[in-house]
């Protein structure tokens, strides 16, 4: 395993317990986008126009989170921070809603569990919200997990199944001695595979609640304020996470002007917000690829060096599945189904096949 993350974690602790002998190089584990990640996981509330293959299996990796997160707890000795009070999606203005209307119409068509609010069904959900709030909709399957918690649980587990962690860093695929070699290395992915994936900058906001009591809200909530996508995630410590901007750059500067949107628009939504402490701005790589999919299986030419990269926004949501599906082809050498929509050799020229990658 090169990388560390949850990703890389979860692939890990997975094929440990398979009776594989694990061996994960990453010189600071979960220190990349995870540290940073809001750790949200929302299968409809993430479902866009034009990304139908993705939606899936988004909402198929969400289904195994239940029981996932049961596993992992057991095995590691150690809650992460799962919650399942589910999302709220709300518009502070008219034309918000309007907005945020047309995507869940979408959402809806593709049967995806979503319903429309109106404002008084909104606050008697959440009195917190401010009473400008237009209308909303409620994603009560899109839950949450502390993904910095997350990423020590996996390694407690992994390890606990037998992988090995080595804090050498990999410069290049031909430095690791494997049978096969899984690449979860995030935005470093591009140096190590030459997949295009690239880096997308992501600012975020961590506050505490004054005393740290927790949160005076209970559901995740996302929405618009006058135009700014926002997100609010509470957490039992009195931590609630802000975000994110999406930025095509790869350096990890925290702006004063991200800073600025950020909470003018948290606060819009829930008001109670501007008497927190504001205890950490941070900036994090997502890891893009061309198609906002990721990039799942064996490289073209090489399959014995398998990708699990390219998340973007969609990592946390994503571990448990990725994990099984990837663990499955180490094992066997074939690749499920599931994963040709998001197979390497789709960004190469020349046809594609789901045939055995090795002996």
């Amino acid at each position: 395993m090169v990388g560390a993350g949850p990703v890389g974690a979860a692939i890990a602790w997975r094929c440990a317990q398979r009776g594989l002998r694990v061996v994960v190089h990453d010189p600071a584990p979960g220190s990349g986008a995870s540290r940073v990640a809001a750790g949200m996981l929302a299968p409809v509330a993430e479902a866009y126009f034009g990304e139908h293959e993705l939606t899936g299996l988004l909402t198929a990796s969400a289904a195994r989170w239940p029981g996932f997160a049961a596993e992992l707890a057991e095995a590691a000795g150690m809650p992460f921070g799962h919650r399942t009070e589910g999302t709220l999606v709300v518009g502070l203005t008219a034309d918000d809603l309007a907005e945020a209307r047309r995507l869940w119409s979408y959402q809806q068509e593709l049967g995806l569990p979503i319903t429309m609010l109106r404002p008084s069904q909104l606050r008697d959900r959440e009195p917190a919200l401010a009473p400008r709030v237009r209308g909303g909709a409620v994603a009560p399957g899109d839950h949450q997990v502390d993904p910095r918690r997350l990423v020590t649980a996996l390694r407690t587990a992994a390890e606990r199944a037998g992988a090995r962690w080595s804090p050498a860093a990999v410069g290049a695929l031909g430095e690791v001695d494997a049978r096969v070699t899984v690449v979860a290395a995030g935005c470093g992915a591009a140096a190590l595979t030459g997949l295009p994936v690239r880096p997308v900058k992501g600012q975020v906001l961590r506050l505490r609640a004054p005393g740290r009591a927790a949160p005076g809200f209970r559901h995740v909530i996302r929405g618009y304020a006058d135009g700014e996508p926002v997100y609010l995630v509470p957490r039992t410590d009195g931590e609630v996470v802000v975000g994110a901007t999406v930025e095509e750059r790869a350096d990890t500067e925290v702006t004063a002007g991200a800073v600025l949107r950020l909470l003018r628009a948290a606060v819009d939504l829930v008001p109670e917000l501007a008497e927190y402490d504001l205890v950490e701005a941070a900036a994090g790589l997502r890891p893009g690829t061309p198609d906002n999919a990721p990039i799942l299986g064996p490289l073209p030419g090489r399959p014995g060096v398998l990708a699990a990269t390219g998340h973007h926004r969609h990592g946390i949501v994503l571990t448990p599945l990725t994990a099984d599906l990837i663990t499955q082809l180490v094992v066997t050498g074939v690749a499920d189904p599931l994963l040709a929509p998001f197979a390497p050799d789709r960004f190469t020229a020349g046809p594609r096949t789901q045939e055995k990658t090795w002996n």
